[in-house]
């Protein structure tokens, strides 16, 4: 869709503009404030004129703005403030502006919207970009939706929806161009300035028979600067690469990274035309995906907004602090078996936190390379074998030598050659521990359908942290007769 910003009024960062609001916000909260505690005649009067003054000013700011620029601003603010410039902004940039914020601020600006407002920045939308936005509107404004739309677009609209939302029906995009073969590129280029602009990320028409079959497609490249006479079916490109509505959308977006693709035909099972998939469709979820994956990694149920009550936040966050309560119950149990062990060596209390952490560390930096590779394909049944090998390599290798450097540390801290000998081999074995579990949890999860993302590195860590304690004190246990 086509935006309603000139990008030649604004020259400012985003971040400029943001301190440009943030300050016209606190003037207006100062002034209004200082006049509502004068005693003065016709005080409201004058407090109305104010606030008219301020506001008129943010207002013309915001229409200054990109549509991407106003969502972030609105990020980040409170949600008193963020209320205040949203009734602010053009009712018509409404739906472009819910697009681009994020899942939890879109939630509290559609909360102080009603049916009406929603269901107008609704219809200023393409159905794509409808279908992106609704699973977060109400049912009945859905409803009024589909009754609003020509057939064409209720139709599109259902389709969209249909589709779950990691699949490449989800973000094809129906607006595109489509040509015939039979006709020369004089011909095509006619039709093309009749239309008078072109949908967003064009970079090639698609060719299709009487039958809405995909026969190739027209980069626009060649259209230009090939012969006019010439026939579309002799300049066309017949190999294409194309997607199904049921592929996985992160698959798509391995494709384009790799096919260097901006757009890219989806078609049926009878390689019928449907739609297609662009750059910025797959930019989106490619972000989308990235920020989900660091949530939850963190342990994170869902996007948070950063000024979300309290409660919400607390509701956010509290599972995996649970499961890591859990987790270091267990490891003070592990370390509660070993207390004659650290009674008669204090220095194993001081040196246990280095197995456990350098373990920790390990892990997460194996998972992280698990995690990406499962998410690129990387990995099957051939290789998996392979890679769990090198892992187990790189983890002897890294254990005997910073387990080396941390014996020898110990050794000179206190003077005990035995010791140095068991935090080397605490370290060795935690770390193949470390490597061993970074690779089977997240491919196991992945076996099972589940996000191998989601938990593993709360998962990693308690493993590295009870386990480390474990090895450490149980190998310091045995060796104690030369430790004391």
């Amino acid at each position: 869709m086509a935006d309603n910003f000139d990008t030649g009024k604004a020259h400012d960062s985003t971040e400029d503009n943001l301190n440009r609001v943030v300050a016209l916000l606190r003037k207006h909260d100062l002034v209004t404030g200082l006049v509502h505690k004068q005693d003065m005649p016709r005080r409201d009067l004058v407090e109305g004129l104010v606030h008219k003054q301020h506001l008129t000013e943010l207002h013309a700011l915001l229409d200054d703005m990109h549509s991407a620029d106003v969502a972030l601003v609105l990020e980040a603010l409170p949600l008193n403030d963020r209320l205040l410039v949203w009734d602010l902004v053009k009712a018509e940039r409404d739906g472009e502006i819910l697009l681009e914020v994020s899942d939890a601020v879109r939630e509290s600006l559609i909360k102080a919207m009603d049916s009406d407002e929603l269901l107008a920045a609704a219809e200023t939308l393409d159905t794509d970009e409808i279908a992106d936005l609704a699973p977060d509107l109400p049912k009945d404004v859905i409803q009024d939706l589909l009754e609003s739309l020509d057939a064409q677009k209720r139709s599109r609209l259902q389709s969209a929806l249909s589709y779950p939302e990691d699949t490449v029906g989800a973000l094809m995009d129906y607006d595109m161009v489509t040509i015939r073969a039979d006709v020369t590129l004089e011909v095509a280029l006619r039709y093309l300035r009749r239309l008078g602009e072109l949908p967003d990320q064009t970079d090639k028409l698609f060719v299709v028979d009487r039958d809405g079959a995909l026969r190739g497609v027209m980069p626009l490249q060649r259209l230009l600067l090939k012969d006019p006479d010439a026939k579309v079916a002799d300049i066309m490109a017949e190999e294409v690469v194309t997607f199904h509505a049921e592929d996985d959308a992160t698959d798509a977006a391995n494709a384009f990274e790799r096919y260097d693709l901006v757009s890219a035909p989806v078609i049926d099972g009878r390689n019928r035309l449907m739609g297609r998939l662009t750059v910025n469709a797959v930019v989106d979820h490619i972000r989308q995906e990235s920020d989900n994956d660091l949530l939850s990694i963190a342990g994170l149920r869902e996007e948070e907004d950063i000024f979300a009550s309290v409660w919400k936040s607390v509701q956010n966050r509290w599972a995996w602090l649970a499961i890591n309560l859990v987790t270091a119950f267990i490891a003070s149990r592990v370390i509660g078996e070993f207390e004659g062990t650290i009674e008669k060596l204090v220095a194993l209390a001081a040196l246990m936190p280095i197995i456990a952490g350098i373990g920790g560390n390990s892990g997460n930096q194996t998972l992280t390379m698990i995690v990406r590779a499962l998410a690129l394909g990387q990995i099957h049944p051939d290789n998996a074998k392979k890679l769990f090998s090198k892992e187990i390599g790189v983890a002897a290798i890294n254990g005997v030598l910073w387990g080396s450097v941390v014996g020898i540390f110990a050794y000179l801290l206190y003077g005990k050659p035995a010791l140095g000998v068991v935090m080397m081999g605490a370290m060795t074995l935690n770390l193949l521990l470390a490597a061993v579990m970074g690779v089977a949890i997240p491919t196991l999860m992945h076996k099972f359908g589940r996000d191998p993302a989601v938990g593993s590195s709360v998962m990693i860590t308690a493993v590295t942290d009870s386990g480390g304690f474990f090895i450490f004190l149980g190998l310091a246990t045995l060796f104690m007769r030369y430790l004391a």
